[in-house]
């Protein structure tokens, strides 16, 4: 074998994979798509990165019609994790079981919160994450405490904080992996959508492949296209062909863990066919690819003519009380969390409007970030035509997220800010994808068991968001590590100690 462990990406679940499995001195090769982003001026540059979008990459994906769109997403070393909002949120407890929404249901975990949470624990040690318990009632029962205490509010964030609360609001401070002072030494900007090419921003590069790589047995390959997976008559993967520096190249590993994102894993599954899997990999179940989520999610910017917000970062508060109530009969609508600070040049990128009115607006906003699930669809998917990927994602759950958007606006109102702009996202902007290669006890429904092992492939392991039976209405990154650090412990456990 040429390597023992062999992991696909670099983002937050293969890097925390890589991480969790590094001390047992088994030989990890890490491959990934992309390069390290280079630390530059455009790195903190507003204009650079939203107005002329230096740092997308020029892929295209297909709607079902055939219509091209740019999808968004990163390929580098860290994954998307590199201009990730940074904020690691638990699901709640209630998000572990059966949920109904005003669009239907929210299934349940094949595991309980319980039994999940001391790897909630361990991902919060592993990212430092800033936090401060006991704000929020929704948040669920820890094991133990954060180590850092929350980054703190700007004044006008405060300020938001306490009207948030006169209107019988319970505002609680954003979970975040970031050390402000390290992040602020690199430039006076928010850290929101920013690449991070250093130690302020807790990221799958910073922390998870920075840990990982401190073990001598552990290498990284960057530049590495995979092409497919192949795997024997008995299942077992027998060697991975990726393309690096215009070469077709093959490894092979005794444990493969597949962590290129919830589409580019599903896409890999789909494209690995052969005699005895003729729809794909682990695709008994002809779940590959279906159940696609993505939030439903709108930005709102809150104004009043005579308040100015100076915040540099802005992106410390949330509040939940629309979290497990507020719809019809108690159904569930949503989070709500501050974007990072929207500038001059961030929102003249997104609007046209005069110079004079778009600085006008962005001394004034405060910026908010509405979410609401997504509820698994089957013909919600992610197929290959050819060379190409078809995203057909059926988004769910919307009116449930429009009640959100009309409460919320109905809330900022009554707490002082009496100009409201709003603007929903679309495929263009990744909001959390996930769901395409679902864990669960039946091998008839579900392409994973309980610990993301292809039911099929013994050998091959899915940890990346592509695991989630549902999107829950919170950001998904903590959750994705403290599973990766599960299956980590389980192959310790398990696998390597055969």
């Amino acid at each position: 074998m040429d390597t023992d462990v062999l992991i696909i990406g670099s983002g937050m679940g293969g890097a925390t994979m890589a991480a969790g499995l590094a001390p047992s001195g088994v030989r990890i090769t890490i491959l990934e798509k992309g390069h390290p982003i280079a630390p530059s001026p455009d790195t903190r540059d507003a204009a650079a990165i939203f107005g002329r979008g230096v740092f997308r990459n020029d892929e295209t994906w297909d709607d079902p019609s055939g219509t091209a769109f740019n999808p968004g997403n990163y390929y580098n070393v860290g994954g998307n994790s590199k201009f990730y909002g940074a904020v690691l949120f638990r699901y709640r407890e209630e998000d572990f079981g059966v949920l109904e929404h005003m669009g239907g249901t929210s299934p349940a975990w094949p595991i309980s919160y319980e039994t999940f949470e001391p790897w909630y624990q361990k991902a919060e040690t592993l990212y430092e994450v800033r936090g401060s318990s006991g704000e929020d009632p929704t948040e669920p029962v820890h094991s133990g405490t954060y180590a850092f205490p929350p980054v703190p509010h700007e004044p006008a964030i405060a300020d938001a904080a306490e009207r948030l609360q006169r209107v019988g609001m319970n505002p609680a401070h954003l979970p975040l992996g970031v050390d402000i002072d390290a992040w602020l030494a690199g430039g006076e900007t928010g850290w929101d959508a920013h690449p991070n090419t250093g130690d302020g921003k807790k990221d799958a590069e910073s922390i998870g492949l920075k840990t990982a790589l401190r073990h001598n047995n552990v290498r990284l390959e960057t530049g590495c296209e995979v092409a497919r997976l192949i795997a024997g008559k008995d299942g077992k993967i027998d060697a991975v062909e990726y393309h690096q520096n215009g070469s077709l190249r093959r490894i092979q590993a005794k444990t493969v863990v597949l962590a290129a994102g919830a589409v580019s894993s599903a896409v890999l599954l789909l494209r690995s066919v052969n005699e005895n899997c003729p729809t794909g990999l682990a695709n008994r179940s002809d779940q590959v690819g279906r159940n696609f989520m993505n939030h439903n999610t709108h930005a709102m910017m809150a104004l009043h003519p005579l308040r100015r917000n100076a915040s540099v970062y802005q992106k410390t508060l949330y509040f939940n009380d629309f979290y497990l109530q507020g719809g019809p009969d108690g159904t569930p609508l949503g989070n709500v969390q501050l974007l990072g600070k929207i500038t001059p040049d961030i929102l003249a990128s997104q609007v046209p409007l005069p110079a004079p009115l778009t600085r006008w607006i962005a001394s004034r906003s405060v910026d908010w970030y509405l979410m609401s699930e997504d509820l698994p669809d089957p013909e919600s998917r992610v197929t290959v035509k050819g060379d190409r990927i078809v995203l057909d994602w059926r988004r769910s759950n919307w009116e449930a997220h429009l009640l959100l958007v009309r409460e919320v606006r109905r809330l900022l109102r009554r707490a002082g800010w009496p100009v409201l702009l709003s603007r929903a996202f679309d495929r263009t902007v990744p909001s959390h994808q996930c769901g395409t290669v679902r864990f669960g006890q039946d091998p008839c429904k579900n392409p994973l068991d309980i610990w993301c092992r292809a039911h099929d492939h013994k050998n091959l392991f899915v940890v990346d968001a592509g695991f989630l039976p549902n999107s829950a209405a919170v950001n998904p990154a903590l959750t994705v590590a403290a599973q990766a650090l599960r299956v980590a412990d389980h192959i310790r456990s398990k696998d390597l100690a055969a």
